[in-house]
């Protein structure tokens, strides 16, 4: 018996450790994943002027010229950090907290995320991967098991519609050849995102003064933890504006999925940042 709670102790004590060790499998993959694209050449070598979008749609134009983009460089990739999210993992859930990291990078559709939070004290991380026309979602309960790991077609759709509704956050990736503007009237503006054969779809909305509110799509899929799949409404919200070296940007982002019984902002934050990396090397 005394042997038997040594070893259960012991093996306590051991799991204890390893969830406090910062190193995980998902994260490294993450990291390994960024610093891959980080370190590929960029053709982008000088900065935004208003020929940039002089044939876009009059809100995306006026978005440009008062947000304050005109004579800064042109990015080849964004890092957002996200601290302390509201998150729901799925309806009817409570919402957690979670850390969230990302990238996105302009001159190829190419967005990756990671997810940390813990569950009952045990960690939890996911992986959202959007590279090369496809997509996947995974999930990872103390740093070992895969919880669900979701690919195919309709999630390369959804990662795909997703970068394109954060375009105007990265604007070097909103003027690329593979995004096209429609001109809807003067507070909103359609825009289609087409690469490696799939294509979709949204619209951007926007105020008097330029700002841009919302982006809302019907293109993207909501897949369960279980698999099960909706074909459901989805907006991306952005509210809050302020001056960040001399740039004008949202303070505050959600995420929606406007399901029949309503809607669920499973996405809430108003504490991150954004950086910009500026890779010029020629190719």
């Amino acid at each position: 018996m005394v042997l038997l709670l040594v070893i259960l102790a012991g093996t306590a004590i051991g799991v204890t450790v390893f969830f406090k060790i910062p190193y995980s499998k998902t994260a490294a993959e993450f990291q390994r994943t960024a610093d891959h694209y980080l370190t590929t050449p960029a053709t982008l070598n000088d900065v935004f002027t208003s020929e940039d979008w002089k044939l876009l749609p009059y809100p995306v134009r006026k978005y440009f010229e008062t947000s304050g983009w005109a004579g800064a460089r042109k990015m080849s990739s964004m890092k957002a950090v996200f601290k302390g999210v509201n998150f729901i993992l799925s309806p009817k859930k409570p919402a957690i907290q979670i850390d969230y990291t990302q990238y996105n990078f302009s001159e190829h559709p190419i967005r990756i995320a990671l997810i940390k939070t813990s569950m009952y004290g045990i960690p939890f991380q996911g992986l959202d991967t959007y590279a090369e026309g496809k997509g996947s979602m995974k999930g990872v309960l103390a740093k070992m098991f895969t919880l669900f790991n979701q690919q195919g077609g309709e999630m390369d759709q959804a990662c795909l519609v997703t970068f394109l509704s954060e375009a105007l956050l990265l604007p070097s990736a909103a003027i690329q050849s593979c995004i096209t503007w429609e001109p809807i009237d003067d507070t909103h503006a359609g825009a289609t995102i087409s690469c490696y054969g799939i294509t979709a779809r949204g619209i951007f909305s926007f105020s008097s003064n330029g700002e841009c509110l919302s982006f809302t799509t019907d293109d993207r899929t909501a897949i369960g933890m279980d698999g099960s799949k909706q074909r459901v409404g989805w907006s991306a919200l952005m509210k809050d504006y302020q001056r960040i070296d001399g740039i004008r940007q949202p303070t505050h982002l959600q995420a929606v999925w406007h399901y029949d019984s309503g809607d669920l902002v499973y996405f809430d934050s108003r504490n991150f940042r954004m950086e910009y990396s500026y890779n010029m090397t020629i190719k």
